[in-house]
């Protein structure tokens, strides 16, 4: 054995000897041991993962190593999300196909850097979404919900670049422009694209959020938000001198009608053309065409300031008869709600805002007194009748802001006095009982735009006959392989696979005419949907996954993975389960019962002179390779566990992922120590009443260790760098057992082999090389084709863990007076008598009472 810590030779020693064992290969429907899922969400081959991603995977294989221990049957899989837009706008740059790019990316990052770290996977159970043994089983999947009208087409706007003649994603626009032309104005587009009806579930999605209990409650809340439930109404707006035409407006604020003092149109909406009068014709259009030329992430962020245009016409309100004028803005947009909104200046900091801008009325409507406002009484509004009583007495200052709160209801005529939550009530009720609207529940959540007119992409298994329609390619011609050869791929143009006619035109499978393949690919979430669904059974070539063995194997026990997937791969995952389940594939409608969403990892970056998300865009990134060379995965492993609790962020630093491989090779010295010098020979059967007291001392210290990092290892904590501290402590406990000890009897040497075997125990899931090496090295097992990483969990003897001796505090009159250490157990009587009989008390009670004693104490905790 070295005397000194050699990380690299060990390392690469036990990774290659871990493969040849085949020790992490899960065993499906075994019925002997309680199954494990533990996941990690798969990463994108972008062809170097830095210490930022390492975090992520090393908590997800400290969760897999420790339930192996504890003797599940764990599957910890691994995979690579490997179609998308990066890989080919990549290999555009380096004027390469994304399939190489892309693979030379999986072999770098599997065999260089996660192998690397030491990880646990089954690598026999390794998906590659881009590979037809793989996307075969997407096609199939998307049939099902084609079958089951879960797969639809319909028109939907789109960000089009005239130059790339391509959709852009919301992000690829850039104030207005192409993120790859910059000259180029981004354009909306109305385009027939392929959604997935997530909306049919929407009701679904959001009751079960509540049973997810182990999920973190703000990402529960940030799904919450982003299927956005809202209970309103929707009213109708007839159209001065038009009686034909009526607006349809949804509105959470319904006890606001009366405060309306204008209507906004989206520039997309089909009324805008119809309701716009000539004057105002050239004005509108020009909006309109400005319009088209932003995202909608540039229309709805709150920074924008807000435009828009009149149309000339005028809407009635049905509640009271006023005319208010219809103007045409973007922050509306026609897919969410009806595509207009109300404007209620009074209640509504946008409204308020846009009103000031054009000098709009704002008549106050809910008041938090039941007082009007001086300007409203005043009839600024278009047809107010001043003399009808408007509030409930009195007035107040003129509206400096809007006013949002819960409030009294003023200016409303019958209405007056109510407050404004009975009022949305009775409002709705009156607006049914009119013909003038109805409630209604309106959700932000839409249906999920899959279409990408890319090339490195899932192919949609459809065909488009003249005669018959829309026609799914048999599941016997499955895959559609997405070809390899005399693709063009220069980023424009559209689809590449729209300019291959050799791939798009084929024979109709119905009636033999010719037709033309889909030639939109689907977004890469669709693969990212289900590929935790095909790790239980990998390798299945007659199906997507067999019904045992996917239901044996679900729900994800443990899933781990950045709260920046907290929405969409989520909630799309929801929703394929329980899609799924309806359609009688799955036992289970939630795919993942425990969520670990860990926090990033930080460190200054030069560029910014700030402490950012560590990113090669901001130049702060520590590779992996030179550092494992250096000091180790074990050290990289600790580190990243240690310095902070896994769900806050935590800032990279040199010297504390040093720290560790020092603290490693402190650990390497004992046991140097232990074996050079004889010092430890295994009874696990020894006797504990031979113990002298600090032999004693140090076997409870065992016993607590284990307790405590088991308990800090447990799906309720999962506090990884106290579990680490422990294990510091343990360590220390041992370096002052022996450094206090001249000679050695045999039972201390039996309990140095306990301690140090249960160290090296406790370890081994989160420095699984070092505490392979160690445990072979000091004998703990004669059989080279064992692992530690077998070996069951260790286990404590309650009673052990329980000090004998415990602290108590005396006080008077609240104030500390003296900690005085007794023996635990002792009754109330017995604690006062030594409370009263020492000397510090006695002495505090003379001073305070004479030689009458008022003092109390306590058993500290």
């Amino acid at each position: 054995m070295e005397p000194e810590y050699q990380s690299q030779s060990i390392e690469e020693k036990w990774q290659q000897r871990w493969e040849e064992l085949g020790i992490y290969k899960a065993i499906d429907l075994d019925e002997k041991k309680k199954k494990f899922y533990s996941l990690v969400m798969f990463p994108y081959p972008s062809g170097d993962l830095h210490m930022g991603h390492m975090r992520v995977y090393t908590i997800s294989d400290v969760i897999s190593r420790h339930r192996r221990m504890q003797g599940y049957n764990v599957l910890n899989p691994m995979g690579w999300d490997a179609f998308g837009l990066p890989a080919e706008n990549a290999a555009i740059s380096r004027n390469m196909h994304p399939g190489q790019w892309t693979k030379g990316n999986i072999k770098f990052m599997r065999d260089e850097q996660l192998k690397k770290l030491g990880t646990s996977y089954d690598w026999q159970r390794e998906v590659t979404t881009c590979e037809p043994d793989y996307y075969r089983w997407t096609q199939w999947l998307f049939l099902r919900f084609f079958k089951h009208g879960l797969a639809i087409r319909k028109e939907a706007p789109v960000n089009w670049c005239p130059d790339c003649q391509t959709v852009l994603a919301n992000e690829q626009v850039e104030n207005g422009k192409c993120w790859r032309h910059g000259e180029t104005d981004v354009v909306q587009k109305q385009m027939s694209q392929w959604f997935l009806k997530i909306t049919d579930y929407t009701e679904r999605l959001l009751q079960d959020i509540d049973t997810l209990a182990n999920w973190p409650e703000h990402v529960k809340l940030m799904q919450k938000n982003w299927i956005g439930k809202s209970q309103g109404a929707e009213l109708f707006f007839t159209v001065e001198g038009k009686p034909n035409i009526r607006i349809n407006v949804f509105t959470t604020r319904q006890d606001t009608i009366f405060g309306v003092t204008y209507l906004v149109l989206a520039p997309e909406h089909p009324l805008v053309t119809q309701l716009t009068e000539p004057k105002q014709k050239q004005a509108v259009q020009a909006y309109v065409e400005s319009a088209g030329h932003k995202s909608e992430l540039e229309r709805m962020t709150a920074e924008k300031t807000k435009t828009g245009v009149p149309l000339g016409s005028f809407a009635i309100n049905p509640f009271n008869g006023e005319r208010v004028p219809i103007w045409v803005a973007d922050y509306v947009l026609v897919n969410y709600g009806t595509g207009a909104v109300m404007g209620v200046p009074a209640h509504d900091e946008r409204d308020f805002i846009f009103a000031k801008l054009y000098n709009l009325p704002i008549v106050e409507v809910v008041s938090p007194d039941g007082k009007v406002a001086t300007d409203s009484a005043a009839g600024r509004h278009v047809g107010v009748d001043v003399n009808r009583p408007a509030g409930t007495g009195g007035l107040h200052p003129p509206l400096q802001a809007a006013y949002i709160d819960p409030g009294i209801l003023v200016n409303s005529g019958k209405f007056n006095g109510l407050n404004n939550e009975d009022a949305k009530e009775k409002i709705t009720a009156w607006a049914k009982e009119n013909n003038c609207g109805q409630a209604r529940i309106q959700y932000k959540l839409r249906d999920w735009l899959i279409s990408r007119q890319r090339y490195w992409g899932c192919p949609i298994p459809l065909l488009h006959c003249p005669k018959c329609g829309v026609i799914p390619v048999p599941e016997s011609e499955l895959p559609v392989i997405l070809p390899l050869e005399g693709v063009d791929i220069d980023g424009t143009g559209g689809s590449p696979l729209a300019r291959l006619p050799q791939w798009s035109k084929v024979k109709c499978y119905q009636c033999g005419s010719e037709a033309q393949r889909e030639t939109d690919t689907m977004d890469t979430f669709i693969d990212s949907s289900w590929y935790y669904l095909r790790y239980a059974d990998a390798n299945n070539a007659k199906e997507a996954f067999a019904l045992d063995k996917v239901n044996y194997w679900l729900p994800v026990d443990q899933y781990v993975g950045g709260v920046e997937h907290a929405i969409l791969h989520l909630l799309y995952s929801r929703f394929f389960t329980k899609a799924l389940n309806d359609m009688g594939l799955l036992k289970f409608d939630e795919p993942f019962t425990n969520l670990l969403s860990q926090g990033m990892v930080t460190k200054f970056s030069e560029q910014s002179g700030r402490i950012e998300k560590m990113s090669k865009s901001r130049g702060n990134v520590v590779g992996t390779s030179a550092f494992f060379k250096e000091y180790g995965a074990d050290s990289a492993r600790l580190f990243t566990l240690f310095a902070s609790p896994p769900e806050q962020e935590l800032e990279w630093s040199e010297e504390g992922a040093v720290g560790q491989y020092r603290f490693l090779g402190r650990l390497w010295r004992f046991a140097h120590k232990l074996k050079s010098e004889n010092l430890i020979e295994s009874n696990p059967n020894f006797d504990l009443v031979q113990l002298e007291p600090a032999a004693a001392d140090l076997f409870r210290l065992v016993h607590k260790t284990i307790k405590a990092v088991s308990y800090d290892l447990a799906p309720q904590r999962y506090i990884f760098n106290t579990a680490i501290a422990r294990c510091m402590e343990l360590l220390n406990g041992l370096y002052k057992f022996t450094g206090e000890k001249n000679s050695f009897q045999l039972p201390d040497k039996h309990l140095l082999a306990f301690a140090f075997k249960s160290l090296l125990l406790l370890l081994a899931p989160m420095a699984p090389h070092i505490s392979e090496e160690l445990w072979h090295e000091l004998g703990f097992t004669n059989d080279q084709n064992s692992s530690i990483h077998t070996h069951p969990w260790p286990i404590f003897d309650e009673p052990l863990t329980v000090d004998n001796i415990i602290e108590l505090v005396l006080q008077v009159n609240g104030r500390i007076v003296n900690k005085i250490m007794v023996k635990r157990g002792l009754t109330r009587e017995e604690l006062e008598a030594l409370a009263l009989s020492d000397n510090k008390m006695r002495t505090k009670n003379r001073r305070t009472f004479g030689e009458k004693n008022n003092s109390s104490a306590r058993q500290a905790r």
